[in-house]
């Protein structure tokens, strides 16, 4: 599996069309456009949502490349040396984390000031958020990051030397045909998935549910998958003498949590 194409479309003087830049904001308008579906499926002005989107957007984005820089990377030196490129988005290094956690305090904001049911809108953020990052995530193919170690599997990746991290970049230990995990690919397939077993839990069953059930489920399903991956990664700061890092105490955290209370709410609405 080979990178298909430059990571620049097209380039005029200082400024650049980058497939990185281009597959985010396909995500995001993808994403979006389910999750105001879902809210006019509810019976809400779906124009609320997109209200919200810019609001919600710039935090999310602030979070996820400082939750990157600052916790997942391995090299926080490189970037404490180098501050001018945590600016640098479009090189790659975002973390979905980061952009929890900013962009729901965001949405939670946004909504309490708007008086709009915030349960609702992270449903429906939640139904949209799948799709978007199943999307994203090929940004990381064109960039050539996010990968796993060597594989013999068919589907493997080339990584050209210059963006491979130590040890893989021993060309002597790890010659150029050397093919690594694709844990991109992975992990699109994973959110993809998870996209339509939301989305039609959220259609199926949508008078059953509660307020809250759909962000739940997603909260079980993501972080599920995510923390095995998680051990395949080759950039993440690992705990010393363990394979586990932060994301998989976050993940596991969420779905813990997040599976009990759906538990613990359905034993009550069955009361």
């Amino acid at each position: 599996m080979y990178p298909p194409v430059d990571p620049t479309i097209v380039e005029i003087g200082p400024f650049a069309l980058r497939w990185y830049g281009l597959l985010m904001a396909t995500a995001v308008i993808t994403g979006s456009w389910f999750a105001s579906k879902e809210i006019e499926r509810r019976g809400k002005n779906p124009e609320d949502f997109w209200d919200m989107l810019i609001w919600v957007l710039i935090p999310a984005f602030i979070g996820a490349r400082l939750y990157y820089v600052f916790v997942q990377s391995s090299d926080k030196a490189f970037y404490l040396q180098n501050p001018g490129q945590i600016l640098q988005v479009w090189g790659g290094g975002i973390h979905i984390f980061g952009a929890f956690i900013f962009g729901s305090i965001a949405l939670w904001l946004f909504t309490k000031f708007r008086r709009l049911p915030t349960l609702m809108y992270l449903d429906a953020a939640a139904v949209g958020l799948p799709i978007a990052q199943a999307i994203g995530r090929w940004g990381n193919f064109i960039n050539q990051e996010l990968y796993g170690p060597p594989t013999a599997w068919p589907f493997g990746l080339r990584i050209d030397p210059q963006h491979r991290l130590a040890p893989y970049n021993d060309l002597i230990a790890y010659p150029e045909s050397t093919r690594f995990h694709a844990l991109f690919l992975y992990e699109s397939v994973w959110n993809l998935l998870g996209f339509l077993v939301l989305y039609w839990v959220s259609k199926r069953f949508g008078r059953q549910l509660r307020p809250g059930d759909i962000s739940l489920l997603y909260l079980i399903w993501y972080p599920f998958g995510r923390f095995f991956i998680e051990f395949l990664r080759t950039d993440s700061w690992f705990f010393l003498g363990t394979p586990f890092n932060v994301v998989h105490i976050l993940s596991l955290l969420a779905v813990v949590g997040a599976g009990a209370t759906f538990f613990l709410r359905r034993r009550v609405a069955l009361r």
